[in-house]
């Protein structure tokens, strides 16, 4: 067999992409072209024929280092043997990855700047080790108890995974798959359960990134089906609904540990990951949910619990193709899609042995988790317990401000309507071209501001005059600051363009910096629109078409419309993510807690996009009042209430002559960052609300039904 040194001295070409292999059939098709045997392929790879063979009807796949030396022959071959009338077989160009942007520093940041990340070239990818799987039994869904809708488009199927990235496996044995497929599923017992899945089912999921891992497979258990595979159908216990698992002596475990297989330090709880220690580039890992122990929260998969199995699995496969293969609850979802779509590290060369090692991957978070600056942490975190610190903290959230009914005019009280907008996924709009800091927190005294150096600055804006009627930029409860405080960049940038000289006290900035949400924000967007298109919410609409199919969308499709409510909630859960705080009865100030060992622990990161959403909000209720002299009565988060002399926004939102909407305002659209009807009630219910203390923002979609919830 050849050395690794040789084979890849023949494909250093191979360097500047992405191994990616055409299709079986044109691999074979190039051979043909070519001329050459599979034997003589065979020799020249140093394989056998039958691999070949297995390659060309895709049984199974080349592992590097063959893969590479294998791509380059058949681009080869693809140049001069390109497929009559079409070019759809060739591979496709990996996305281009933007620059990180320069850092400017201001004068007093000392130091040297961040290098310009060099550019870098692809280094071959050693793909997971996948067991060639023998095809299951499969057969058409059965009929579920509603008619059949339409199906969401999907990608080509990867030949390693055919059957998708998840199951959902009834009490009958019967392993419903995505676009319809059903696999008999023979599994009696949990370790039964998870050989099937990697040797037999075909379920899986390509990485998201050339860098990244593969999906694990997903197998969702029915309470039928739990039961039958020895697990009580309810987990019950005092704790925690997210920390309950099975006792360590439970049957079950003792049979997970008996078949040499192990569980994450999570145990076996509602979402469990059951998995061996990788051989070499194998890896072999499942993913459990269990609907009956509560693994999709209702908040977050509205109605998919109670759904036909089948319907579950074309809920969750759309979820998992146009998101990720879902790993917990939608905030753990969201922080996952982070890190698959930015991998910490990959593959470079060692200077001293020319070997290949893992190295870090510009742009990302690293592998190591990072201590956050004292202000930009929590009261409990140890940095600020050890520290002694008292110089207070980031208040960077989302507004929950409501005007002053002393602040009420004669004029809008008379306006018979209160007109809720709610502002499409508001911190995935904030999180576009946002640039965090990817380094640690170094501290300067007395710096200059600059807008394009992400950290946390103490500077007192409590100078800054603005309208009362509106809530002021800077704090979460709209009220104007009364001295110096620490504030993230965006909300200090707003100030100045505000027009307001600012002089920062002292801060906490980061020298190296990147757009390290951009993915994720391109992902879940594409996501979000195209859901929503499927639900009849398209670009094209004129805003009353739009406001009509927004009454609607909904009802055309209960199951993508939980799909639409899941994105929605992995953006706000992974958001929040960012500063997951401790859990559990038992913690004690100080103590470190497992988020923190994450990289992705990064409460800056968080504080970032809500202040850019938070600057937002305000700039455009800033316009409105410009263009309209409309003031809001309420604001929570990405919903705001405004008085208005019809049910309808469109009574109350600024147009051009033209007809087409004013640029600064809101505005409405399919698009996040866009706003959409939330709610409409009468204006003397808003100003009773107000009156008695409680927001109308809360409250004006369920009207007088939910006002027994408070705030």
């Amino acid at each position: 067999m050849a050395s690794e040194e040789e084979l890849f001295a023949s494909v250093d070409a191979l360097l500047e992409e992405e191994p990616q292999l055409p299709p079986p059939a044109e691999r074979a098709r190039l051979r043909e072209a070519a001329g050459i045997t599979q034997a003589r392929l065979a020799q020249a790879l140093k394989s056998s024929t039958q691999s070949v063979k297995n390659w060309e009807n895709g049984r199974s796949e080349p592992k590097s280092p063959r893969l590479e030396a294998y791509q380059r022959l058949l681009s080869g071959w693809a140049a001069k043997y390109p497929a009559q009338g079409t070019d759809s077989t060739s591979a496709p160009a990996p996305a281009p990855v933007p620059p990180r942007p320069p850092v400017q520093v201001p004068e007093s940041f000392t130091g040297p700047a961040a290098a310009p990340e060099p550019e870098t070239t692809a280094a071959p990818e050693a793909p997971a080790v996948q067991v060639t799987p023998e095809r299951p039994a499969t057969r058409p869904a059965a009929s579920s108890r509603r008619p059949a809708a339409k199906k969401a488009a999907s990608p080509a199927v990867d030949p390693r995974f055919p059957h998708g990235p998840l199951a959902v496996l009834d009490g009958d044995g019967s392993a419903y798959g995505v676009d319809g497929i059903v696999l008999d599923c023979p599994a009696t017992t949990i370790p039964e359960l998870v050989e099937w899945t990697l040797r037999e089912s075909g379920l899986g999921a390509p990485k998201l990134n050339r860098f990244g891992k593969d999906s694990d497979p997903l197998i969702v258990l029915t309470a039928a089906a739990a039961v039958k595979l020895g697990l009580p159908e309810h987990l019950e216990g005092h704790e925690q609904r997210r920390s309950l698992r099975l006792p360590d002596d439970h049957p079950v475990v003792k049979q997970v540990t008996k078949a040499k297989w192990q569980l994450t330090q999570r145990g076996f709880g509602p979402w469990a990951r059951i998995y061996r220690k990788a051989q070499g580039r194998e890896r072999q890992c499942v993913q459990l949910a269990i609907l009956s122990w509560d693994a999709l929260d209702e908040r977050s998969w509205p109605g998919v619990a109670e759904m036909e199995p089948a319907d579950i699995a074309r809920v969750l496969g759309v979820y998992a193709t146009r998101v990720i293969t879902p790993r917990g609850s939608t905030a753990v979802s969201g922080l996952e899609l982070m890190t698959a779509l930015r991998p910490p590290t990959k593959p470079e060369r060692d200077a001293e042995t020319g070997n290949w090692v893992s190295g870090y991957n510009p742009g990302s978070l690293g592998t190591e988790p990072m201590d956050p600056a004292p202000p930009e942490a929590t009261p409990e975190h140890p940095v600020v317990v050890n520290s002694g610190w008292t110089g207070g903290f980031l208040n960077e959230e989302a507004y929950q401000w409501v005007r002053s009914v002393d602040l009420l005019t004669d004029e809008e009280c008379t306006l018979p309507f209160a007109v809720g907008l709610d502002l499409n996924t508001a911190f995935l709009a904030a999180a576009a071209r946002l640039v965090v800091g990817l380094s640690g927190p170094d501290h300067f005294h007395a710096p200059q501001f600059s807008p394009k150096i992400p950290g946390s600055w103490l500077v007192d804006l409590s100078q800054v005059e603005l309208d009362p009627r509106l809530p002021s930029p800077f704090t979460p409860d709209g009220s104007r600051p009364t001295g110096p405080a620490w504030y993230q960049t965006h909300t200090v940038a707003y100030a100045q363009e505000l027009g307001y000289d600012v002089h920062p006290i002292e801060a906490y900035l980061r020298r190296e910096t990147g757009a390290y949400l951009d993915p994720w924000h391109d992902r879940l967007k594409t996501a979000y629109v195209d859901t929503l298109a499927d639900l009849g919410v398209t670009k094209d609409l004129d805003d009353r078409q739009f406001l009509a199919a927004m009454e609607q969308h909904k009802q055309n499709d209960p199951a993508l419309a939980a799909v639409l409510a899941a994105i929605k909630a992995t953006v706000k859960g992974g958001v929040g993510k960012l500063r997951e705080r401790p859990q559990g009865r038992h913690y004690k100030e100080g103590e470190r807690w497992p988020a923190l060992e994450r990289p992705t622990w990064r409460p800056d990161i968080r504080a970032a996009v809500i202040s850019k959403a938070r600057v937002n909000m305000h700039r455009k209720l800033n316009n409105m009042a410009k263009l309209t002299g409309l003031f809001p009565l309420a604001v929570l988060s990405d919903c705001v209430v405004y008085p208005s002399p019809g049910e309808s926004p469109l009574d109350f939102l600024p147009y051009a002559a033209s007809g087409k909407p004013q640029p600064g305002g809101f505005r409405l659209g399919p698009t996040p960052g866009l706003a959409k009807l939330e709610g409409v009630q009468s204006m003397l219910w808003a100003v009773d609300l107000m009156e008695k203390g409680y927001n109308p923002a809360r409250l004006i979609k369920g009207g007088d039904a939910v006002l027994d919830e408070g705030e």
